[in-house]
């Protein structure tokens, strides 16, 4: 039986900077990911087959055969999704590198008061809002070692509203594009801070890879040019390097396991070889998962046992609960003269001055314009009441129109729902035979109300740029968590209110960790990859003094 000093589950965002850590400070890893690793040339650039329009498929796992999942619709009707490509099934890229190989990659700080939402605004009925139990400037070190150690964009005096920061970026911002120009006029006109948008993408050769190409193909596809960096192309690599880190893909992870005494002890895990499943068991001092919000509370909750019959860290039945995303209100305007230059990356300028203080509302969102979207998203998702749909008359439409288009957009700070969770089905398996996540819940109301006042916003600003023609559609109550999943394993200093401590560490086990997006508390206004990296290099950094 193989013994590691850790085996860190899924090597995605949080996953392979866990695993390069320990392993640059001589701990022997093992890397698990129930992915593959993927070259260029296997990830399709489809534009019906992607991680952002998934309408055929996706571009890469989980498999579209044996992963379903189960969503209860608010309504009560459950249903069974046979594939993570199709529409609710709230899909994470499975991969060598995660969703950091399809990613958008906006690199954003969260600011001082994300972390303290409950103090600032109060505790909506219903809500689960608190606070987190560090603060800035606990990460603010290790933003900065994320963005300088994975590669990152921007302009670090320009946003009037973020922290204070030690240093600036290592890599100057993406050139502003016509539609960011005009939405810079109309934010002068406002009187709004705006600022380039912060990007884990090279503007020039860094850590011997190239500036971007500006394809116009970049969030839900993979780079041509590596100058989008993520863990595949950084500490992955690295910690490989090291000879201290075993990566295994196309393992999936069964049950974390435990002694008679309930003590953490290892991971037994799965793969398919010729044909059948064959069963892995291994021994480590400690143990990190890092599967994502959905995937990691799924791991706790199917390693039950004698001394944890609810799950691993679920004594107090929290692990699942808190379920979060991102609502993406959105304003689509034309303008009088084309401004999309097809150039990626696309986003380009972006604005904090409605990410708090917003009157009569919780919190608030950061607005910015969108990457490049390829024809059919736009016809998809974008087209305005009254243009024709098909035929003749619609090709001409999109020719004249198309490159006119402008659109603003930005994620809110949502405010957590304990109904909003993960549980396992007792029904439905997948593949391996293991019961498979089940999603239920909605956002909380005050998040639908928040999500309108910021869509307001997004009209306002379109309309100060001189748009024409702007509209938008009315956010609805449902279920969140997209791509930017989080907060079911949430951190905190009471264990009748959180799953894991400051560290990430769960409570009453002394060596299981969870390090991703479970453990936010709240999920920010923004993008939150930078702080799963900023939190992940924290936690790695501790686990390896242990």
């Amino acid at each position: 039986m193989s013994e590691y000093d850790a085996i860190v589950i899924g090597a995605g965002a949080a996953g392979g900077i866990v695993a390069c850590v320990l392993a640059e400070a001589g701990r022997r890893v093992l890397l698990l990911e129930r992915g593959r690793p993927y070259d260029y040339a296997d990830i399709p650039r489809d534009h019906l087959r992607n991680h952002r329009l998934p309408l055929y498929g996706q571009g890469m796992g989980p498999d579209r055969q044996g992963n379903p999942r189960v969503i209860v619709e608010p309504d009560g009707t459950v249903r069974t999704l046979d594939s993570p490509h199709l529409g609710g099934y709230h899909n994470n890229a499975a991969g060598v590198g995660g969703g950091t190989r399809v990613y958008g990659a906006q690199a954003w700080r969260f600011l001082e008061t994300d972390f303290r939402m409950a103090s600032t605004y109060g505790v909506p009925q219903g809500s689960s809002l608190a606070d987190w139990p560090i603060g800035y400037a606990d990460l603010e070190p290790f933003y900065e070692r994320a963005e300088w150690e994975i590669g990152c964009s921007g302009d670090g005096a320009a946003n009037a509203f973020q922290g204070p920061r030690r240093r600036g970026y290592p890599m100057p911002p993406v050139v502003m594009n016509p539609g960011g120009a005009a939405l810079k006029a109309g934010a002068d006109r406002l009187g709004w801070n705006t600022f380039p948008v912060p990007l884990l993408i090279n503007t020039a050769e860094y850590n011997g890879r190239p500036a971007c190409a500006r394809c116009n193909l970049c969030v839900g596809f993979a780079c041509p040019s590596e100058s989008k960096n993520g863990t595949h192309n950084t500490v992955i690599p690295r910690a490989v390097a090291t000879e201290n880190c075993t990566l295994v893909t196309r393992a999936m992870a069964e049950r974390i396991d435990t002694d008679p005494r309930g003590n953490v002890t290892g991971v037994t895990y799965l793969t398919e070889e010729d044909g059948s499943i064959r069963r892995h068991t291994v021994r480590a001092k400690t143990v990190v998962a890092s599967a994502g919000a959905i995937e990691s509370a799924r791991l706790l909750l199917n390693s039950a046992s004698p001394i944890h019959p609810n799950g691993l860290g679920n004594a107090n039945d929290l692990v699942g609960r808190n379920l979060q995303g991102h609502y993406y209100p959105t304003a689509h305007g034309f303008m009088p003269e084309p401004v999309n230059d097809n150039l990626g990356p696309g986003v380009s300028i972006a604005t904090c001055q409605h990410s708090h203080g917003n009157p009569g509302v919780i919190g608030g969102a950061m607005l910015a314009n969108d990457f490049i979207e390829t024809p059919i998203f736009f016809w998809r998702s974008a087209l305005p009441p009254g243009a024709p749909k098909w035929g003749q008359a619609n090709k001409r439409w999109m020719r004249e129109n198309y490159r006119r288009w402008v659109e603003v957009k930005g994620p809110v700070q949502e405010i957590p729902n304990p109904e909003s969770r993960v549980t396992v089905d007792p029904s439905v398996r997948d593949r391996f035979g293991l019961p498979v996540a089940r999603l239920s819940g909605t956002a909380h109301p005050e998040t639908l109300r928040t999500a309108e006042y910021i869509r307001e916003k997004a009209v306002e600003w379109l309309s100060a740029a001189g748009a024409e023609n702007i509209w938008s559609r009315e956010m609805t109550l449902r279920l969140s968590a997209d791509q930017h999943q989080a907060g079911t394993c949430r951190m905190g200093r009471d264990p009748q209110t959180s799953v894991v401590d400051p560290w990430g560490r769960v409570h009453g086990h002394d060596n299981l960790f969870v390090v991703d997006g479970s453990i936010h508390v709240t999920n920010g206004g923004f993008n939150p990859v930078l702080t799963i990296m900023a939190l992940a290099f924290r936690s790695g950094e501790h686990i390896a003094r242990l």
